[in-house]
């Protein structure tokens, strides 16, 4: 009873020792920061004092007890010390899971292969665990560090397997960028050719960039030691990328579509086969250049229409050509049948022959479409129509025919004297109209028909006869006008009997002319007239 109450007091006094024991204060302070270097061979000479203090005083007492009393002490000095040895495994593991990462990613940097990295640094940072923990074990305890060493563990594998991830997506998305940079461009460019054999060219393009991108990534992922079936999974969807490349800047030309067809019709309608500009110089054909222009904008679009990646055949284009383009070979019956006809497939919305999700414009928007384009370009065909019209009038140099007749006979100086005096233009206009009159009234071509002679002589006994009846028919024209207007302004009351008397005018040819040719008089006299006012008949002879 005694030992047992005795060695229960030292345990206790020991343990009240080693709660105040200065060098375990600092020692407990130490480790909170950070590592303390022979941390478990300090706490366990610590420890070893209490513990051979403890023996030397109960070394009389009963062996059952004092052993009892020992163990309860060494128990509870454990579980005062317990918390200090758990924050030094802590950051020996924070310590060794740091340097893993480090030494992880200057491998991954330097080219290393990612798997064999992982490895060596695994097995590095491990080893240092181990070594710290070792260490930091206290001789007094068999406390095991299994606990602490597998969650190391698993903070290894864990970011192993994130970085691998993150990685193998970098990797992933550095060759989409590759392949985008490598395919964008080069088929927006084959698009825009619109030639026959496009969709081959970009079909030989795709299968060849997506083939060295396949063999350069496999090449990239060797170093991740992937198992063959996820790594054939990531080689698939790096080729599907490459045609959903194509496919998405496909459907972006295919939304500019329009604009497209108007450029390829500048460039072909506006420039030779030279790639000069056309100057519309009078020597074009425009229509066969708008047909040419049209044709080419029209197989931009049949090219634009549909996706043709899979080698399958169809008939876009010539769908198209039919429908919008005449035919010059066919007559007229069978070009309205064929053009009917493709008329009324471009009702539906799907081509014949192509999946609808490569349908990239549908028959009915290519209607549309041409529609609108024709209607944009017709300005176009209409300005070089005026253009060629205008350049032909203003490439003849020579003047009009009849200001080169008057140049022949005027000259010059007369010439630009009437263009400076029109007035002159209406006196020769005025005497060219008597002149008539006297070709008609003479009868010029009537007389010469006896011979020139006889002509001659007669025309000049005519002539100044006919002058002369010329002037009074003028004269009684003008009286006649004259008194007309008069009349109108001055009206006279005709009911009283009144009336206004009216000179005879006598139209008598001379006796002379008479004797020499009675028809000629005859034709030349006046004719008999009757103004009747209020019937009243005057003659005027």
């Amino acid at each position: 009873m005694v030992a047992t109450v005795r060695c229960e007091e030292i345990a206790k006094e020991k343990v009240d020792q080693l709660t105040s024991d200065e060098r375990w204060h600092e020692l407990e302070e130490a480790v909170q920061p950070g590592i303390v270097p022979s941390f478990g061979r300090k706490l366990s000479n610590i420890l070893d004092k209490y513990f051979s203090s403890y023996d030397m005083e109960v070394l009389y007492f009963e062996e059952s007890v004092r052993m009892a009393k020992r163990h309860k002490l060494v128990t509870e000095s454990l579980n005062l010390v317990y918390p200090a040895y758990q924050a030094m495994l802590g950051h020996l593991r924070s310590k060794a899971f740091n340097r893993f990462k480090d030494e992880l990613e200057e491998a991954v940097k330097n080219g290393e292969g990612f798997a064999a990295v992982v490895r060596r640094c695994t097995k590095s940072c491990m080893e240092q665990f181990d070594q710290g923990c070792a260490d930091a074990k206290v001789q007094q305890a068999n406390w095991n560090f299994s606990k602490i060493q597998d969650k190391l563990r698993r903070d290894i594998d864990s970011h192993a397997s994130s970085l691998r991830a993150a990685k193998l997506s970098e990797l992933k998305n550095q060759f989409e960028m590759q392949l985008n940079n490598a395919l964008a461009e080069p088929v927006a460019s084959l698009l825009d050719t619109a030639l026959p054999n496009t969709w081959q060219e970009i079909r030989k393009l795709l299968k060849h960039v997506a083939e060295k991108a396949a063999s350069d990534f496999m090449s990239a992922i060797a170093g991740f030691e992937i198992d063959d079936v996820t790594a054939a999974k990531m080689i698939e969807d790096i080729k599907n990328y490459g045609r959903t490349v194509v496919e998405k800047k496909t459907r972006e030309e295919a939304g500019q579509v329009l604009i497209r067809m108007k450029d390829r019709f500048s460039t072909v309608f506006g420039h030779d086969t030279e790639s000069m500009p056309r100057l519309w110089n009078g020597k074009e054909d425009i229509r066969a250049i708008t047909k040419d222009a049209r044709s080419a904008s029209l197989k931009l679009l049949a090219v634009m229409a549909a996706l043709r990646l899979d080698e399958e055949p169809d008939n876009i284009e010539a769908t198209l050509c039919s429908a919008f383009m005449d035919g010059a070979d066919t007559s007229s019956t069978i070009v309205e049948r064929s053009s009917s006809s493709s008329l009324n497939s471009l009702v539906s919305s799907t081509w014949e022959g192509v999946l609808p999700s490569n349908a990239l414009i549908t028959p009915v928007q290519c209607r549309s479409l041409w529609r609108q384009f024709k209607s944009e370009t017709e300005y176009a065909v209409s300005q070089a129509l005026a253009a060629q019209e205008a350049n032909k009038r203003s490439s003849s140099w020579l003047p009009p025919a009849w200001a080169i007749v008057a140049l022949l006979v005027l000259g010059f100086n007369e010439f630009m004297l009437l263009l400076r005096n029109p007035i002159y233009i209406g006196v020769i206009f005025v005497l060219y109209l008597l002149g008539k009159a006297l070709w008609v009234q003479l009868d010029i071509p009537g007389e010469f028909q006896h011979g020139i002679l006889p002509g001659i002589l007669s025309l000049s006994t005519k002539f100044l006869p006919t002058v002369m009846n010329l002037i009074k028919r003028l004269a009684d024209e003008g009286q006649r006008y004259g008194g007309s207007t008069q009349s109108s302004n001055n009206p006279v009351g005709l009911g009283n009997g009144s009336f206004k008397s009216v000179p005879s005018q006598n139209f008598a040819s001379d006796p002379s002319s008479e004797a020499s040719s009675s028809d000629a008089s005859l034709e030349q006299s006046s004719p008999l007239r009757h103004r009747q006012l209020d019937g009243v008949s005057m003659p005027i002879s």
